[in-house]
């Protein structure tokens, strides 16, 4: 039998930084292969390489890196030497590529059929109506809902596992021989990041495709490699067959990586709460109406006849897909938007302090929710300062809580893109600790995090429960981070809580179908541990 024919082989490929940087090189002397057939994951944390190495395969690296050297071979030549006029006709017809986030990858005032068909328009010679049906065929290929209408759909009004299928149809109608996935299920629910998965390696396997899939989820490494290429801090510590690599790592970076990775293991199973009600939700129902004088009026339930109770010292995790209704009901709860009906209380409190020295959300991207024109001090202590508190004062505690958060106290004079992303959620933290709360709202507070950062934040998040007795609503679509942080579990679908009870229950033996398919699209769940020695 023939062995498979490289289709990349990356040669000492080095990107040098500009100057005043934490290390001299983005990418340093890295080699590395795909062939026909075959996925290639490349694993690390942010900051390892990964996407900057993608994005010189694909001769999109920005201005600023230059004296880029080493040898970039597809098909047997050298993309580092291409015209740019070259490289436009070689994306998408030889190197397809899905970007990580879909609603900045896509148009927000174009219809998604016009922007798959724009593929087509660039590189093929072909009438309105063939390309027209070339694009239906490509939605279809990729399993989206009625193509036919979902062409004239912006993006908006898709869900983020059909946008992220609408890259896909984009990347592949060209039918290329290499295909480049940069995170593209980071963000998306367990059971759309489930299908994804599948429908990739089946393109895959219909095309004898090559596949180079970078990630930072080692659930998904499991679920889909054949090889696997460990990157940190722009080299290569380790590659190989993907079950050698996962079940018998040689380098202690690898170990970490993988031991990183929240078990499904509940961690608080013989934890009983038993501290007075935080917060009371009853009935809480939230009606949108949609339509207008030339459209037909649409109601949609986001939210339906939802109850709960959370207790301080206790950590009470709402899970669900997209849609479910979990931020809806964050953000009824934290008065963001007003509910259609029912009550959201909170407890008892001693010297009757305002509702919102009360209660803190924490949100998902650090980035957004902190001002990138304010220092991380005046951020931390708008709050407090609203509130009344001298600006002395305030600054101080916004040292000792940075230091709280295991940050260095005298970085409250920089700026939040001086930091990390697992930094900034730290800062986040401090900002929402600032005003001595009762209870944290965390709305999926470190699916964006690489998971030996998402780790240290969930210690964290435990420690300061413990020592600050905090009631925490913790929202997320990710099980395994469910099983290490939560004492209840509420199971929201479609706007309804379909399940509820002791994480160590629920985990053991969940009574609802939705529930079991949760379970069941855990990415690598039926995959062997491990063994570190």
């Amino acid at each position: 039998m023939k062995p498979p024919f490289s289709i990349l082989e990356i040669s000492d490929l080095a990107i040098p930084l500009p100057g005043g940087g934490d290390r001299g090189f983005a990418v340093d002397g890295i080699s590395l292969s795909v062939s026909a057939g075959e996925i290639v994951c490349v694993v690390g944390e942010s900051g390892s390489g990964k996407s900057i190495t993608a994005q010189a395969v694909m001769g999109l690296l920005p201005k600023v890196f230059r004296n880029v050297s080493g040898r970039i071979m597809f098909e047997g030549k050298d993309v580092t030497t291409a015209t740019p006029a070259q490289m436009r006709d070689l994306r998408g017809r030889g190197i397809g590529m899905i970007f990580q986030e879909p609603m900045t990858a896509l148009n927000p005032v174009q219809k998604v059929g016009e922007q798959i068909d724009e593929v087509l328009r660039t590189h093929l010679t072909l009438s309105r109506k063939e390309r027209r049906a070339r694009v239906i065929a490509a939605m279809e290929e990729v399993r989206l809902p009625d193509p036919e209408r979902l062409y004239h759909a912006f993006p908006h009004q898709l869900s983020g596992g059909q946008r992220q299928r609408v890259l896909i149809a984009a990347a592949l109608i060209l039918k290329p021989r290499l295909l480049i996935a940069d995170e593209p299920t980071t963000a998306l629910d367990v059971t759309t990041q489930a299908q994804i998965l599948s429908q990739i390696r089946d393109l895959q396997r219909d095309r004898g495709m090559g596949v180079l899939f970078i990630t930072h989820d080692i659930g998904v490494v499991r679920e889909i490699a054949d090889r696997v290429v460990v990157m940190r801090s722009g080299k290569v510590v380790e590659e190989g067959p993907a079950d050698v690599v996962l079940n018998r790592p040689c380098s202690d970076y690898t170990r970490m990586l993988i031991d990183a990775v929240p078990t499904l293991e509940p961690a608080r199973s013989d934890h009983v709460v038993t501290g007075e009600v935080a917060l009371k939700v009853e009935g809480v129902t939230k009606i949108y109406h949609s339509g207008g004088l030339f459209q037909g009026k649409r109601v949609v339930h986001a939210l339906q006849e939802t109850s709960l109770s959370l207790r301080r010292g206790e950590t009470l995790g709402v899970i669900g897909e997209s849609g479910s209704g979990k931020s809806t009901l964050a953000r009824c709860i934290m008065q963001l938007i007003d509910p259609s009906s029912g009550k959201v209380t909170l407890g008892a409190s001693a010297g009757g302090r305002p509702f919102y020295q009360r209660i803190q959300i924490i949100f998902q991207d650090p980035y957004r929710s902190l001002n990138p024109r304010r220092t991380v001090g005046e951020s931390i202590i708008e709050g407090p300062m609203n509130f009344g508190q001298p600006r002395t004062e305030a600054m101080e505690r916004a040292r000792e809580l940075m230091a709280l958060v295991g940050l260095d106290p005298t970085a409250v004079d920089r700026y939040p893109h001086q930091f990390s992303g697992g930094q900034r959620q730290r800062i986040s933290i401090a900002r929402a600790l600032a005003m001595e709360p009762e209870i944290l709202v965390a709305d999926e507070a470190v699916s964006a995090l690489d998971v030996s950062v998402q780790a240290q934040v969930l210690r964290l998040i435990d420690d300061l429960q413990k020592r600050l007795d905090l009631a925490i609503l913790f929202i997320t679509h990710d099980l395994r981070v469910a099983a290490q942080i939560c004492d209840r579990l509420i199971v929201m679908h479609r706007g309804s809580v379909v399940e509820q009870g002791a994480v160590s229950s629920i985990f053991a033996s969940p009574a609802h179908a939705y529930t079991r398919e949760l379970f069941a699209s855990i990415p690598g769940k039926g995959e062997k541990q491990a063994v570190l020695t």
